[in-house]
């Protein structure tokens, strides 16, 4: 057993990250954003293991609530992050402050306080529009958005924390995990929850990207393997399936098994900047699997079925707003 912070456990991954952590006999810290209603995001399920987690509420962006949160941690999983990228245009100042600074009271906390292991998330936007598939982790950084420049940053920052005071950082690279609980700013949401409120016209972005797919079970066992493995420490690492579809497949996909008869548009207020979009994601898996025996469990049908099942429970269905396109 040993003491765990999970930094974003009310989000997407994290929620399900620390009720994992829960299952297998840990004692699980819960970082979640505070905030005026008491909510604890996607830990306030009723089916939820926030029961059995230590609850702290404060702001990634404080450094005395971080080093107060990691204070008898042996393993930290910062998850705590600003995501999506539309917003990230619009409000880039909340972007850094979250993002960069965050992180690095993630590290300096770690470092005063002697941490064990740190794991830093990452994501694969940091590599832009593929320049040579499958990407590996020496692809070079594209900062095509606010969001991916803050996050590129994020990472140099831990790389130097690692380099500098010997901190022992793995920064975990998922590629597009996806699954019960995802932001209504993601895809997949965005198609589910248009179908599953009656609409017959899809709408959505550019439909020609492609995108390396990865549910979150299989997301969750990356980041515990890689916590394992001290082979590790001081690297970057990918958790990619190496398989992509198009964001138009993907809409197809679902579209046939939700609501046949419906249509799909490409809306202009939803397309990013020409230059700002990338077109083409799929990861190379060569590293995690060399190092951990990692592979993903579960198939892109598997995983949308499951998805879809979940969406398909009005209490969870109700907590998104098909309705409103929101950047």
């Amino acid at each position: 057993m040993m003491n765990v912070l999970v930094t974003g456990a009310d989000g997407f991954i994290g929620s399900h990250l620390a009720e994992r952590l829960v299952r297998e006999g840990h004692t699980v810290r819960a970082f979640c954003q505070y905030n005026s209603f008491n909510s604890r995001g996607w830990l306030d399920d009723p089916d939820s293991l926030v029961g059995e987690m230590d609850i702290v509420t404060g702001d990634i962006r404080d450094p005395y609530a971080v080093k107060n949160a990691m204070k008898d941690i042996d393993i930290a999983f910062h998850l705590a992050a600003l995501i999506a990228i539309p917003f990230s245009y619009h409000s880039p100042d909340s972007y850094v402050s979250t993002n960069i600074s965050g992180t690095l009271n993630i590290l300096q906390a770690a470092r005063e306080l002697s941490t064990s292991r740190v794991l830093v998330t990452s994501t694969s936007e940091v590599y832009g529009t593929a320049l040579m598939t499958p990407i590996n982790e020496s692809h070079p950084r594209q900062g095509q958005s606010p969001y991916s420049a803050t996050k590129i940053a994020a990472d140099a920052l831990a790389t130097s924390f690692h380099r500098s005071f010997g901190i022992p950082v793995t920064i975990v690279r998922p590629f597009n995990t996806y699954g019960p609980r995802q932001s209504a700013r993601a895809v997949i949401p965005t198609i589910i929850t248009q179908l599953l409120s009656g609409k017959k016209s899809v709408h959505l972005g550019d439909l020609r990207p492609t995108r390396d797919l990865v549910y979150v079970d299989d997301t969750v066992e990356g980041f515990l393997r890689i916590a394992k493995a001290d082979s590790l420490i001081g690297e970057e690492v990918n958790v990619a399936t190496g398989v992509e579809i198009s964001i138009g497949e993907l809409a197809k996909e679902l579209v046939g098994q939700i609501s046949p008869d419906s249509e799909i548009f490409s809306d202009e207020e939803r397309l990013r900047p020409s230059n700002s979009e990338v077109y083409r994601l799929i990861g190379s898996t060569d590293k995690l699997r060399n190092h951990v025996g990692w592979s993903p469990s579960t198939t892109l049908s598997d995983g949308l079925k499951a998805t879809i099942s979940w969406f398909r429970i009005s209490s969870h269905l109700e907590r998104y707003k098909a309705d409103v396109y929101n950047i």
